[in-house]
This record gives C-alpha cells, structure tokens and sequence, in this order.
C-alpha cells in the first residue's frame, strides 16, 4: 500500500502494488491504517430476505455488474476500476439446506467454508503484494464510521461494507482506499457467499496475523448495506494533525464506544506502513527504508521494518532518534498525555502486554456498528466459540477503563 494512513486519518492513499499503506490515525497521513468509513443507511436489511441455495450463488454474482450502472467520476477509467462501481448491492445471503430445494434454507450473511477459502486466497495475495497495511486500513475505515449513539442499523455506521461504494470511497480520509479494493475485488468475485463488510475485516486481520502480529479473535456474519445512500457522511474519521491531538483522539474514538487504553494499542498498528506526502501532506518522499519497497518505492514509515507487526512503533516514538522515521502529531501525543502515556510506556517495554491488548482492540473496532446474522455470529478457527452481542449504547458511557 502506498498510503498509510493513520488509523485515525481521513485521507492517506495506497496503492496496490505497494500495499503498504499503513493503517491509522492521520487523514492526511498516508499511512496504512485503513482509515475508518462505514455505511450509513438502510436499504440493505431487504436484501438480506433474499436467501439463494449455493447452486445460485455463482451466476447471481456475476449478474450484478453491469458497467453501465456505475459512474466512476475522477476515478480513471481502466475496466477494473470501472468494474469497482457496480452497483454492488449486498451480497445474496449464503443458504444451506440440508434436503435441496423443498427445504426451508438456514440463512446466514456469509458462507463459513467461502470464508475460510477466502482467508488462504488473502494470504496468497499478501505474499505476492506486500498490501498488508492498505488492507488493515480498509478494514479500519469500513468500521471506523461507528458511532455509539446512534442506534439504528446502518445510520450508526461500523462495518457494513459501506466502503465499496464510489461516495465515500472519495471521503479524504479514505484516500488511495479504492487500491485495496482493487486488490480484494477478485476474491469477492469468486466468494459470492462472503459480504463485503466480513471481506474487508478478514482482509485487515489476516494482515496483522500474516506480518507477525497478533491472533485477532474474530467472528464473522456481518450483513452488508445494499446502497451507497446508506453511506455515512464524511468526517466520522481521525485526522493526523488536529490542533489539539489528545483531545481530536479521544472525541473520535470515544463516539466508536473505545477507550483510552484502545487508542494507544491500536495506534500501534503503525508499525505497518508508510506515508506519503503526496497524497497525505504528511511525511518525507523517500526515507533509507523506503526508497527500494517492497511494492512501489517511497514515503516515510513509522518504523524501519513496516511490513513487520511489532512493537517498534512505541519505541521509536520514545526514543525519537531518528530522523528517517515519522512522527504525526497524534503519534507525539502518546507519549506527552498523562493517561495515553502510561500505555504506551508499557507497550514500548512489553510486547506481549501490546499484542493481548492490540488483538482484543483490534477485534472489537472490527464489529463496530455491525448487524450480524446469525446474532452470535460465525466463528471459522477451530475451538473458539461466537459471543452473541447486545448493542447498548450506554454500556459505553465513558471513554476511561
């Protein structure tokens, strides 16, 4: 990826090629964080009604692009990219019954062995691409929209796959995010029976796990919107430059329902990616760690191995001996609020401590917002079980732990 943005930035792009976008917290820092965008609003929950037994799966998909529905203004007009704006509807339910047609089908957002299928052909595409932090950060940015006090399904936003559709795909904080979907479009075409919304979270914490990161306990079964007027408005996403960082942090992060202790550990997940100037206005054009990729060549990392999920990120904010490395504003801030402070202090001490708190962070960000089905989720590793959730607002009350 080429961007990265930070988890928290609204407008870092990425390529392809150079998946290294980095995943986070500066909109104009192109870091790989996918920066958060969700959808907005309602016309999907029709579609989810719309059960098709696994035959009909396959020639259900490729009906529903025809280039003529899609406008994709400013956006260039190779096939593949024209092909990005279908009007991709939600995905058809994935159905099994067990006595062919005559039997009523049991219904479910995503098909749990397309989506184990799904998991390998990402890992394979990380191998050859090197896009682990452009596809954490379209993961980021898909769920990234949540917010706490709506309660309305998509009008809160959060994972929903509102972030395939061309309107918010053009949010600033969403820069260069139309690249991981060009990566990830293939996979979504021949897993029919996968939504884009679990898509685009398999994708982000297969990446963290396939660069050394931690296991991220997922589920899946999140049900995709169906339109783009669901889309959420701009602006639900983190900046990289606010005139008061700790604060910007906390207003966005505390609206998704997270807390003090999950903005520094998912802040860390700048360890991956770079930033580039020219899309972010942030970062140098080329660094001593940059200038031979892998992927296309330049930007500035956060840390000297950025296609390695570690720890480094802590540490070199704390020891800022080198030039070479980026340090947004909102990474600064870390080390200089009193509470943000006393976690990142730790996590630049004890890697094993970042990685716990990263992975139940990281998990948690991934089902922001989302409707699953079925409610409990669908689990695909072997010995962990879904835990059904309620949505409560108010549980989120307070952004301290």
């Amino acid at each position: 990826m080429a961007h990265h943005h930070s988890l928290l930035s609204p407008s870092l792009p990425t390529t392809p090629t150079a998946a290294h976008s980095h995943i986070h917290t500066s909109p104009s820092s192109s870091s790989s964080t996918p920066a958060m965008a969700s959808v907005a609003l309602g016309g999907a929950a029709a579609t989810s009604s719309r059960c098709l037994l696994p035959s009909a799966r396959a020639s259900l998909s490729l009906s529903r692009s025809s280039p003529s529905s899609l406008k994709c203004r400013g956006l260039g007009s190779s096939p593949l990219i024209s092909h990005l704006f279908l009007s991709r509807k939600a995905s058809p339910m994935a159905c099994s019954s067990s006595r062919g047609f005559a039997a009523a089908p049991k219904c479910a957002a995503s098909d749990p062995e397309q989506l184990k299928l799904a998991k390998e052909d990402i890992k394979e595409l990380l191998k050859t691409k090197f896009c682990h932090p452009i596809l954490v950060r379209l993961g980021w940015h898909d769920s990234g929209t949540y917010n706490k006090n709506i309660e309305e399904w998509p009008q809160r936003g959060g994972a929903n796959g509102s972030l395939r559709f061309e309107i918010e795909l053009k949010h600033a904080a969403n820069a260069g995010l139309v690249n991981a979907l060009k990566l990830i479009q293939p996979i979504k075409d021949k897993y029919s029976g996968v939504t884009y919304a679990d898509l685009f979270q398999l994708a982000s914490a297969s990446a963290v796990e396939d660069a050394g990161g931690p296991k991220i306990p997922m589920k899946y079964g999140r049900v995709d919107v169906s339109a783009p007027e669901q889309c959420p408005e701009e602006g639900r996403l983190p900046d990289a430059g606010p005139s008061s960082p700790a604060d910007h942090l906390r207003e966005v992060f505390y609206r998704m329902g997270l807390n003090d202790k999950e903005i520094v550990a998912l802040s860390g997940a700048h360890t991956l990616g770079r930033s580039r100037p020219e899309r972010s206005g942030w970062g140098k054009p080329e660094t001593k760690y940059t200038k031979d990729g892998p992927g296309a060549p330049g930007g500035q990392s956060w840390t000297a191995q950025w296609l390695k999920f570690d720890n480094s990120y802590f540490k070199d904010i704390k020891e800022k001996r080198d030039e070479d490395l980026l340090v947004l504003p909102t990474d600064a801030a870390l080390f200089e609020d009193p509470s943000f402070k006393v976690f990142a202090e730790k996590y630049a001490e004890d890697q094993e401590a970042f990685f716990k708190d990263y992975a139940e962070a990281h998990a948690k960000l991934s089902n922001l917002g989302a409707k699953f089905d079925p409610p409990e989720g669908i689990v695909i590793d072997d010995g962990a079980q879904p835990v059904p959730e309620k949505f409560v607002a108010a549980k989120y009350s307070s952004g301290k732990d």
